[in-house]
């Protein structure tokens, strides 16, 4: 990695500050690191277990264990920076998994579009799709159903590497040779910066497809059918303004599709659309918050809804009482009670349901994998995704609640050091991105807010007007306005804060990334009182030049999107960018950049940068040339942190 540094400009920089004594490299290298476990299944039969792991070079690999004899049976990596990425159990002998390679210009691992398979001890291994497959056709595969009535074959779909608009061919695969029969074309295009989904009955018979279409200002499509070999006929479309129904699985044995459905309320409820009738029926709805249904698994395919699952001010669930399979159900609920306050789900079973895997999550604790036996009734540890962060005191991270300024609830997750006082606290404002339809969640860990509370710094994370989960009219609340309300939904949780005497009003910064990198920067311009510092991490701050560089503008549903949520004319845009109004900004700013980066191109943090520089207003510059969208290197994100805090130290630190 290049770190670069523009010596030219150094007159205007600040000077580079001297690390302060409380920065703990080693506890920074810990949250950098990433995850050791990334997934744990069972085999149908229970003979085996198939984890992926990461190993020294961060390369990650498969490992198959026969249970009984706790033997390492297999271990499968990938080639040069190949991957694996997910697996899944075809059979109880034979596994499929896709790889990923690491791109440079990306914030992550992307998938190859290959699908192989081995048997449990790694013989009998085959490249089934791709152009190192037998055929050698130059095709993106992903596998749409693994069939668990046909043990021996996988349901996929392909399409074209090299068709702007290619539409999905169906096939049922073998998964010993890679032998294929079609099933037909979907009769929708798989446009791109969009997806089509495939929804399978428990025949193995495509009977739903949903996809976007860019031509009609990116309308949801949804087709259905009736059985094999039956025409497609529309089944509904809708805009997202209007609100639609999100088709998940069908129920076996019905022409009954689950999904989620904002059709007939605010928020997504839990529904049923019967594909014969095309009635929906609304199951369950929050008047506040988005539901995700819960299911009851029978024969290796969902069966029955038996609740759902919800964050409103925790995570939560509740289940339905008239049931048929109660003992999953009551299952579930055992699950659930074990492990208050987290995420938890079960994330592969024998055909029987006899062992599970569990995975479970949160806010405040790493990943964790169990191992179910139903029988012996024993909940055994297999691996902890982040195994060297187990035996830390994490800060703690809770959810509260304001009032935005015009009364709307504003939920937001607020990190406090550990222990002592929690009164007067120096206060970092950390806005998400996205940032429509993106929202913090208590399910997951921020390594950022960790970071910060663990060297003294209290943080706030506001779901402000724009975040999803809280339904449709707050989600549109946030179109056009993402220099205006958004920003004061923020400004207005610094100020809760201040009034509850839990932040010092004098001691505030303000840090984001993507759109959270504008949203600090613009909360400096809007409330440079406020704050007395900002970073800006891969930020937008010119919202005209979104339509002109990026990967957004390059797809016409990337540019329906700016069209539906940026400012409809330039001089408004201009207004709301953060390059155009450096002048009411007070404090430093700390720009932060990847050289790679097509999401938010470096012309954003050079224009800023350019602007800061012509006004003699101090900042600071940290550039990984080879980094995209988000630091994904490690290393990176250890040195992002040093000379962040450092630079929180120096401003708003004791």
């Amino acid at each position: 990695m290049k770190y670069s540094i523009f010596l030219g400009l150094a007159a205007l920089v600040i000077p580079a500050l001297s690390f302060s004594s409380t920065v703990d490299t080693e506890l920074l290298e810990k949250y950098a690191k990433h995850a050791q476990y990334l997934d744990v299944k069972i085999s149908p039969e229970g003979d085996y277990l198939a984890a992926t792991s990461r190993i020294t070079d961060g390369s990650v690999q498969l490992t198959v264990i026969d249970i009984d004899d706790s033997k390492i049976l297999s271990v499968t990596q990938g080639q040069g920076n190949e991957s694996v990425g997910s697996f899944q159990w075809a059979n109880n002998e034979r596994l499929v998994m896709t790889m990923v390679r690491e791109v440079g210009s990306l914030d992550q691992p992307v998938p190859t579009g290959e699908l192989f398979a081995m048997d449990a001890d790694g013989s009998k291994q085959v490249i089934l799709t791709g152009p190192r497959s037998e055929s050698g056709e130059y095709v993106f595969a992903q596998v749409v159903d693994y069939l668990p009535e046909q043990p021996d074959a996988i349901m996929i779909y392909q399409r074209s590497f090299t068709s702007a608009e290619p539409y999905l061919d169906l096939y049922t695969m073998k998964i010993t040779s890679g032998r294929k029969r079609s099933e037909g074309r979907i009769p929708l295009k798989a446009y791109r910066s969009t997806n089509v989904q495939v929804i399978l009955d428990d025949k193995g018979v495509s009977r739903m497809v949903v996809g976007v279409d860019p031509e009609e200002g990116n309308k949801t499509l949804i087709l259905g059918r009736d059985g094999a070999n039956q025409d497609w006929y529309e089944v509904t479309s809708y805009y997202e303004a209007d609100g639609g129904f999100v088709p998940l699985l069908m129920l076996p044995g019905t022409d009954q599709v689950v999904g989620l459905s904002d059709s007939m309320s605010d928020t997504r409820a839990l529904s049923v659309l019967d594909l014969s009738t095309k009635k929906e029926t609304v199951l369950a709805e929050h008047p506040d918050t988005d539901l995700m249904p819960i299911m009851s698994v029978k024969n290796g395919r969902a069966n029955e809804v038996i609740g759902a699952a919800f964050e409103h001010q925790g995570i939560d669930t509740f289940f339905f009482s008239d049931v048929e399979d109660k003992d999953y159900s009551n299952l579930v609920q055992s699950l659930t009670a074990t492990f208050p306050g987290k995420s938890v789900s079960i994330n592969s079973s024998t055909r029987d349901n006899r062992i599970l895997t569990v995975r479970v999550a949160s806010v405040n604790a790493p990943t964790k994998f169990y191992m179910f036996n139903r029988d012996k009734g024993n909940l055994t540890p297999i691996a902890a995704a982040k195994p060297w962060l187990e035996d830390l005191e994490i800060p703690e991270t809770k959810t509260i609640v304001y009032k935005s300024r015009d009364g709307l609830d504003i939920y937001a997750l607020l990190t406090l050091p550990k222990g002592g006082d929690i009164s007067e606290l120096p206060l970092i404002l950390l806005p998400h991105g996205g940032p429509h339809g993106i929202r913090d969640t208590m399910t997951r860990m921020d390594t950022d807010a960790k970071v910060f509370a663990e060297h003294g710094y209290a943080v706030l994370q506001p779901n402000f007007r724009g975040s999803g989960g809280y339904g449709r009219e707050f989600l549109e609340l946030g179109h056009k306005n993402w220099g205006t309300t958004m920003i004061n939904d923020m400004t207005d949780g610094v100020q809760h804060l201040i009034k509850e005497g839990i932040a010092d009003e004098e001691r505030v910064c303000v840090y984001g990334a993507s759109y959270g990198g504008y949203a600090a920067v613009q909360s400096g311009i809007r409330e440079p009182d406020l704050y007395q510092c900002i970073v800006g991490f891969v930020g937008v701050y010119d919202l005209n030049l979104m339509y002109e560089q990026g990967d957004i503008q390059e797809a016409r549903a990337g540019r329906n999107y700016l069209d539906q949520v940026l400012p409809s004319v330039e001089e408004e845009r201009e207004a709301q960018s953060p390059v155009y109004n450096v002048d009411k900004l007070k404090a430093p700013v700390f720009i932060i950049q990847g050289g790679a980066d097509v999401r938010v191109p470096e012309a954003h943090a050079f224009a800023l940068r350019d602007a800061l520089k012509e006004r003699n207003h101090p900042y600071e510059w940290m550039y990984k040339e080879a980094e995209g969208h988000g630091f994904y290197k490690p290393e990176n994100n250890v040195e992002r942190w040093q000379k962040m805090l450092a630079f929180f130290n120096k401003y708003i630190g004791e």
